[in-house]
C-alpha cells in the first residue's frame, strides 16, 4: 500500500476500484429481480449497514473508501430494484415466468 502514497496513484485506484464495483451492481439488479422481485431488498440495507460500519471501523483509508463506495451502491441498489421491476413491466427486460403472477396488476373501477 505504500507504493500508492510513493506514486500518488491513490485517487486513480479508488476511482478504478468505484467504477468497478457501480458495474458490478447493475447485472446484480437485473439479476436479483429476475430471481427473487423486489422482496429481496433487505439484504442490499444489510450489506450496505455492514460496509457502512466497516469503513468506520477500518484505519486504511483506500480499504474505508472503497468500503463506503460499496456501502452506498448497495442502498442505491434498493431503490434500483423497485425500478427494474417497472422496466420488467414495460417489458425493457424479461419477466421471469416462474414468477409471473407477481407482475399481475389488478383492475381498475372504472365505469365504461
Amino acid at each position: 500500500m505504500e507504493w500508492l502514497l510513493t506514486y500518488h496513484v491513490g485517487g486513480i485506484v479508488i476511482g478504478i476500484c468505484t467504477f468497478l464495483i457501480i458495474g458490478f451492481f447493475h447485472p446484480v439488479v437485473v439479476k436479483a429481480e429476475y430471481y427473487w422481485g423486489t422482496r429481496c431488498w433487505w439484504i442490499f440495507l444489510l450489506l450496505g449497514i455492514l460496509a457502512l460500519a466497516g469503513s468506520v471501523l477500518v484505519d486504511n483509508l483506500l480499504i474505508a473508501s472503497l468500503l463506503g463506495v460499496f456501502s452506498f451502491s448497495s442502498f442505491w441498489t434498493i431503490k434500483e430494484l423497485f425500478e427494474q421491476r417497472e422496466r420488467v413491466l414495460k417489458g425493457w427486460f424479461p419477466m421471469n415466468p416462474q414468477r409471473k403472477h407477481e407482475y399481475e396488476v389488478p383492475p381498475t373501477d372504472t365505469p365504461e
